[in-house]
């Protein structure tokens, strides 16, 4: 039997969580399909940062009035998921000061606080920040956990009753004449295909969405572009750090959580690369080299892991040799481009226009239902920002101290589903970022957890400091006794999770990042025999 909707959305990044949500508030029947998990394409593979705009303002103001529009509603409605760090413009000696005034100029010009500030101020405020800088303007930026704000989008949209499918990855269209009237889908945990129908049907795949439109018989011109990262193995700055030039490589270092990241780097890469990204040791050296220029103490400062994401620019319809590359919102109807009804493409943007995007998307999937009802996301607040934190605060008094602060950071409002009622529900699975056993059970039985990847992204299980070498084993534990899966499949999957934090150490695996990697080998060789005949490495 097919089921029917009236509208499925391809892909679980922020964007297509965004059209979930916006679409069932407005009390469209919505499916969101995901070959993975959440967030695994370019919405968990970036800084991280809460753009004000500023970056853009002298170079695209129009994404630089975006940007500063979204940041406030962001915190507004996402409290949970922000820190509201505000950020710095160095003027470097090599950089000169020639810049600072057009872009003061121009950040005011697109509505974004910019203030001059003295370098000895901007010093005492960010220590960390190099004591060479000749210039200082400080703007709104801060701090967004990708990972929190998607699933925020995605608990509200299944609250208002869509259906979310991780895993479940489109084979193909279905279509009657000119238009796609639904899609067949594989489960690939189960290996079983099932067809579903709807109205309208949104490709909000990212830089997938090129191939996802093929699927549909349709071209949408994208051109991949890989961004490199570093995370750093504690917080060095409080304070976003940027540099006052034009967008350029490894020029901004974010605090997020526990540690910092420096970013990014930006180079064209084939299609066929897209699925396995990798960070060079060129593009390693350069993000240090640079990240060094914003903060000195970087050079003594041990690097966790090294990352890349790719991000989907869109070449111009009318000049397919993809030198007019857009990296502003793309939305594109099928049916006046192409002739093909029932089919959109939404694509382009940046995670802090996330939201926009989708009140975009789903202004047009209303006008093609006939339906009349406006856009509400920038007033209704997610799940996890409906409570003053202070509030939740007090709620959870009897949580230890670190234990509820870690706790209500992740999940805001939604900590008190966290069991913390006896001492086996408050003991930890990961010190390094104080999760407990009783949030590793919330985030089983109501987070949509399927392996220990997933459970990362959820509660931040394996990011810290022992990147998995002490919690990997204990989760795996937990989710084998909460009937996710047998022994053996416990032993796969704790293999693959320590095989996807090895390809982000193996790129910077020297110092104490290679001498903890060793040890997470001899240790779960000896302690749990996952040998190399396991390709633990």
């Amino acid at each position: 039997m097919t089921k029917q909707f009236d509208v499925i959305i391809i892909g679980g990044g922020a964007t297509g969580a965004g059209v979930a949500r916006d679409c069932s508030l407005r009390g469209i029947c919505a499916l969101l399909l995901e070959r993975g998990d959440i967030a695994t394409g370019a919405t968990g593979r970036n800084h991280g940062l809460l753009h004000s705009g500023a970056r853009y303002a002298v170079t695209d103001r129009e994404s630089a009035e975006e940007c500063i529009k979204e940041n406030m509603i962001l915190r507004r409605i996402a409290s949970h998921c922000v820190e509201q760090t505000d950020g710095l413009f160095l003027s470097l000696p090599e950089d000169g000061l020639e810049f600072q005034a057009k872009f003061v100029e121009a950040c005011r010009a697109a509505g974004i606080r910019a203030d001059v500030i003295d370098p000895k101020e901007a010093l005492r405020l960010e220590p960390s920040a190099n004591p060479a800088m000749i210039g200082a303007v400080r703007v709104p930026d801060g701090a967004v956990d990708p990972f929190r704000l998607t699933a925020a989008n995605v608990i509200d949209a299944k609250a208002h009753g869509a259906e979310v499918l991780t895993y479940h990855e489109v084979l193909d269209f279905l279509r009657e004449q000119n238009r796609i009237t639904g899609v067949k889908v594989l489960d690939r945990k189960t290996g079983q295909t099932a067809e579903y129908r709807a109205q309208v049907v949104v490709n909000a795949g990212g830089i997938w969405g090129h191939d996802i439109a093929r699927k549909a018989g349709v071209t949408v011109n994208m051109l991949p572009a890989k961004g490199s990262l570093l995370i750093f193995g504690h917080r060095v700055n409080n304070i976003v750090l940027n540099r006052c030039r034009k967008p350029a490589d490894a020029d901004i270092l974010v605090p997020g959580d526990t540690i910092s990241l420096i970013g990014t780097t930006s180079s064209k890469v084939p299609f066929d690369e897209v699925d396995d990204m990798y960070v060079t040791a060129d593009e390693v050296d350069l993000l240090l080299r640079e990240g060094m220029k914003l903060a000195p103490s970087l050079e003594h400062t041990r690097i966790l892991r090294a990352y890349a994401g790719v991000r989907p620019l869109v070449a111009s319809d009318d000049d397919p040799s993809g030198r007019s590359v857009s990296r502003g919102i793309v939305v594109l109807d099928h049916a006046t481009r192409d002739g093909l009804e029932g089919f959109v493409t939404i694509t382009g943007g940046k995670l802090m226009t996330y939201r926009l995007m989708a009140e975009w998307t789903t202004d047009l999937i209303c006008k093609k239902l006939n339906l009349t009802a406006k856009c509400t996301t920038a007033e209704e607040k997610l799940p996890g920002s409906r409570e003053p934190e202070e509030e939740v605060n007090r709620r959870l008094i009897s949580v230890p101290v670190a234990q509820r602060a870690s706790s209500i950071h992740r999940h805001g409002d939604m900590a008190g589903k966290v069991a913390a009622g006896d001492a086996a529900r408050r003991s930890l699975v990961c010190e390094c970022e104080e999760v407990s056993v009783g949030e590793v059970e919330y985030a089983l039985n109501e987070l949509d957890v399927n392996n220990l990847v997933d459970l990362r992204r959820r509660t931040r299980v394996g990011m810290g400091t022992c990147q998995g070498e002490l919690c990997a084993c204990r989760a795996a534990g937990l989710m084998a006794e909460a009937g996710k899966y047998c022994v053996r499949r416990a032993k796969e999957d704790l293999t693959a999770f320590l095989n996807e934090r090895w390809k982000g150490m193996a790129p910077v695996a020297w110092g104490d990042t290679l001498r903890e990697s060793e040890f997470t080998m001899w240790l779960y060789d000896g302690v749990c025999g996952l040998t190399s005949a396991n390709n633990t490495k």
